[in-house]
């Protein structure tokens, strides 16, 4: 019988999968000595089994991921017959290019550490920009669990008369799917960013040529500062359109941004449970446990 070991603030995850697959669940002592170091232990036989180590790579990625990795080691040493990790959020997948002299490309570093660590990964819609697939980067079979069915039937049982939006050219990958999905027109905005902070879109023109009782709703994969979808948000409004829905995939959601997108014209946020937050309404964990029996069989 497959185990899943739980990972610090995905305990929800990790049950949800336990319970979908059939497996046993075991969450991992974890102890913090006084100088920040840590230690790790199962309790429980996981001797011939397979292992699934359960985390979403947020907060504190880099802490998260020595976690997962000394949970797999532990693992392999008490005779697991393969580790595989689901992380529903995949952290470092930004610096995906070296921008300035003397800097080091993260997501590649990142992904040699990964793969030196499991067997094999699953995860939900990554930040896929400049490097176009997982394969391009990992040693290990990999398998991207997609959210747009999710997505798709909650704006299908919530919103009327929808319009997707994608707030700019990377967006696209996810709000064509959703769109297909649900049977909603979409379109997608021009994004200039200046810096973390600094973004500006091209004002939105719907489908028809006017708003005229449309739903807008704008849908992007990583919120962060949140500064592209609030700059999506009020040119939206700017363009006569109804307060827009905004979904994120994951909601790192830094500074207040919940709060600011709302004071900006927005209906109502929305996330998937990638990352806990308050605004998750759409969960993922069938696509999840779907993406994982493969690797089971």
């Amino acid at each position: 019988m497959p185990v899943v070991l739980s990972v610090a603030d995905s305990d929800d995850h990790a049950h949800k999968l336990a319970q979908r697959l059939g497996a046993r669940l075991i969450a991992p002592h974890v102890h913090v000595f006084p100088d920040g170091e840590i230690s790790v232990r199962i309790d429980g036989d996981v001797g011939g089994e397979d292992v699934i180590v359960c985390g979403s790579l947020y907060p504190r990625p880099a802490d998260k991921f020595l976690l997962v990795a000394f949970l797999a080691a532990t693992a392999r040493e008490l005779g697991a017959r393969r580790v595989g990790l689901v992380a529903p959020y995949l952290a470092f997948m930004r610096q995906d290019r070296a921008f300035h002299p003397g800097e080091g490309v993260t997501a590649r570093y990142f992904a040699e550490l990964v793969s030196k660590s499991v067997d094999w990964m699953v995860t939900v819609d990554p930040h896929l920009h400049r490097i176009h697939t997982l394969e391009g980067l990992y040693t290990i079979p990999t398998t991207v669990a997609r959210s747009a069915a999710a997505i798709a039937a909650w704006i299908t049982a919530e919103v009327e008369h929808p319009v997707l939006v994608g707030p700019d050219a990377e967006s696209v990958q996810w709000v064509a799917a959703v769109a297909a999905a649900c049977g909603a027109p979409y379109v997608v905005l021009e994004k200039t960013r200046r810096g973390d902070r600094d973004v500006s879109v091209t004002r939105p023109v719907a489908p028809g040529g006017t708003w005229n009782g449309e739903t807008p709703v704008v849908i992007d994969d990583i919120v962060s500062t949140g500064r592209t979808m609030l700059e999506a948000t009020r040119e939206l409004r700017a363009a006569g359109a109804a307060a827009p829905v905004c979904v994120a995939i994951h909601a790192v959601f830094a500074d207040a941004v919940h709060d600011e997108l709302l004071d900006a014209g927005a209906r109502q946020v929305v996330s998937c449970n990638t990352i806990v937050h308050g605004t998750n309404a759409i969960c993922v964990a069938d696509p999840i446990a779907d993406a994982v029996r493969a690797y089971l069989s």
